[in-house]
C-alpha cells in the first residue's frame, strides 16, 4: 500500500511475563473503515491502547503518515466502550468541547457542530443535558463529538456494545454518514461479526492470545448492506469461522 495512513509495524505487547500481542503487523489505508473482530478475551483493547500509547508497546513501531504517532501532533479521536459526555454541558456544548479546546472560531465552531448534530439526529435536544438522555442518545453526543472535530484517525471500541439491536442498526447508519462526510480513517473494534460486515470496508480478525492477525478480508459489499443478503451472510459466516479458536 502506498502511503498507507497507518502503519502498524512488529507491534508486540507484554505485561510482565503475559504476552498479549504478538508481533502484529498491518495498514490502513487513507479513508478507510476497518473493523477488528477476535475471539472473546484476545486483547482488542489492549491492541487499541498501544497504538494510541495509552499503553506504550513492548516492541514495534506504530506511524500516522509515516511517522511515530504522537497524540500531540496528530488529530486521532478515540470513543470508549463507556459514554463519555461531561453531565454540566448541555448536548450541543458537549459537542463542541473539542473544538473549544482546539481554539475554533465561534463561527465554524457553530458550523461543524451543526452539521453532525443534524447527521445524528440530535438538533432539538441541543439545549439537554446529558442526565436527560436515553443511552442511544448519549452515544449519538460522543460520536457527534467525535467527529465534530474531523480527526484524521478516528478509535472506535465497542462503541455500541451495551445498546440492543434496533438502535445499534440506526446508530451504526448514522456513522456510516458522518464518515462518508468527513472521509476519517476509521479503525473500529467490535465483538459482533454483523455489525463488523455492516460497517467495514476491511476485516482484520485476530486469533486468541497471544493474539496475531489471522487474516485480513477485504469487503466489497455494496452500500447500503441488507443483512439478509446471500452474499452478507456469506461473508458473516467466513469471519464467524475465522475466529473460532477452540
Amino acid at each position: 500500500m502506498d502511503n498507507p495512513k497507518v502503519k502498524v509495524i512488529n507491534l508486540t505487547k507484554k505485561f510482565g511475563d503475559l504476552l498479549v500481542l504478538d508481533d502484529v503487523s498491518f495498514e490502513v489505508a487513507e479513508k478507510e473503515f476497518m473493523c477488528v473482530v477476535g475471539p472473546t478475551g484476545c486483547g482488542k483493547t489492549t491492541f487499541l491502547n498501544s497504538l494510541t500509547k495509552l499503553y506504550l508497546p513492548t516492541s514495534g513501531e506504530i506511524l500516522v503518515n509515516g511517522e511515530p504517532v504522537d497524540m500531540k501532533k496528530n488529530n486521532i479521536s478515540y470513543i470508549f466502550q463507556e459514554q463519555s459526555t461531561m453531565p454540566w454541558l448541555t448536548v450541543e456544548e458537549n459537542v463542541g468541547i473539542g473544538l473549544k479546546i482546539k481554539g475554533v472560531n465561534s463561527k465554524d465552531k457553530k458550523e461543524a457542530v451543526d452539521e453532525v448534530l443534524d447527521i445524528v439526529g440530535l438538533n432539538d435536544f441541543r439545549k439537554y443535558y446529558p442526565n436527560e438522555l436515553s443511552a442511544s442518545m448519549l452515544q449519538r453526543v460522543v460520536i457527534a463529538r467525535a467527529f465534530a472535530t474531523k480527526p484524521e484517525l478516528l478509535l472506535m471500541d465497542e462503541p455500541y456494545g451495551q445498546l440492543d439491536i434496533e438502535l445499534r442498526f440506526k446508530l451504526e447508519d448514522e456513522l456510516i454518514k458522518l464518515w462518508q462526510r468527513t472521509q476519517t480513517t476509521v479503525l473500529f473494534i467490535t465483538h459482533n461479526i454483523e455489525e463488523a460486515v455492516y460497517l467495514s470496508e476491511k476485516i482484520l480478525v485476530l486469533t486468541n492470545k497471544p493474539t496475531k492477525i489471522k487474516k485480513i478480508i477485504d469487503n466489497h459489499l455494496p452500500r447500503p448492506r441488507n443483512v439478509v443478503d446471500p452474499e452478507f451472510i456469506k461473508l458473516r459466516n467466513e469471519v464467524t469461522e475465522l475466529i473460532k479458536w477452540w
